[in-house]
C-alpha cells in the first residue's frame, strides 16, 4: 500500500491549517489503488494509519452500512474529513461549546446542521466541533480519509437525547492501544 505523497509546502514544520488538511483529504482520497486496497470489515469500521501533512494524524476508514461515530469532538485538534467512496453524513453542531467544566449542556433551537457527502466532497473542522458521522447506507460500505492536527490530545464522547448534550467520556491515546 503506497501513501500518499506530499508537497514540500504540506511537509513543511509549521502546523498544517485546516486548508491543507482538507487539500491532503481531497488528493488522498483521489488515490483509487490506495482507496481500494483498504480492507473492509462487514461488521464494523477499518482503519489504516497515513503519514498526514506536518505531522497530523492521518487515517483512511471504511465504513459498514449503517455504522457511525456517535456524538464526539476532537478537543483541541482542527481537522478535515473527506469521503472518497460512498456517502457519508455529518450531523453538527453550529454553536461553540464550553471546553471543560460541565457534564449537561441544554441545546438552543437552530444548531444543529447537517452535511451529505458523497465521494470527492469533504469538509474541514475547527477545535471542539461537535459531530457525529454516519454512513446511513443500508447496503454499501463508505470510506472516508481523516487528518488532524494537533494529533489527537483526547476524544469526548457525548449522549444526544434531544436538546440535551451530555458529556459522556473522555478518551486519551492511551485508551487506544
Amino acid at each position: 500500500m503506497s501513501l500518499p505523497s506530499l508537497s514540500p509546502a504540506s511537509a513543511s514544520t509549521a502546523a498544517p491549517t485546516q486548508a491543507e488538511l482538507l487539500d491532503f483529504g481531497r488528493r488522498t482520497a483521489a488515490d483509487t489503488e490506495l482507496i481500494a486496497s483498504l480492507p473492509l470489515d462487514p461488521e464494523g469500521r477499518s482503519w489504516v494509519r497515513l503519514a498526514g501533512p506536518g505531522g497530523s494524524e492521518a487515517w483512511l476508514i471504511g465504513w459498514p452500512p449503517g455504522t457511525g461515530t456517535g456524538w464526539h469532538d476532537h478537543a483541541d485538534s482542527v481537522g478535515a474529513f473527506v469521503t472518497a467512496a460512498g456517502e457519508l453524513k455529518e450531523n453538527a453542531l453550529a454553536a461553540r461549546l464550553p471546553t471543560d467544566g460541565w457534564k449537561t449542556l441544554e441545546l438552543s433551537d437552530g444548531v444543529d446542521r447537517e452535511h451529505r457527502l458523497t465521494s470527492g466532497k469533504g469538509r474541514a473542522f475547527g477545535r471542539h466541533h461537535v459531530r457525529e458521522v454516519l454512513n446511513e447506507s443500508p447496503d454499501r460500505h463508505a470510506v472516508s480519509v481523516h487528518a488532524c492536527y494537533p494529533p489527537l490530545p483526547r476524544i469526548r464522547r457525548y449522549r444526544r437525547t434531544g436538546r440535551t448534550l451530555r458529556l459522556e467520556q473522555v478518551e486519551r491515546p492511551q485508551d487506544w492501544r
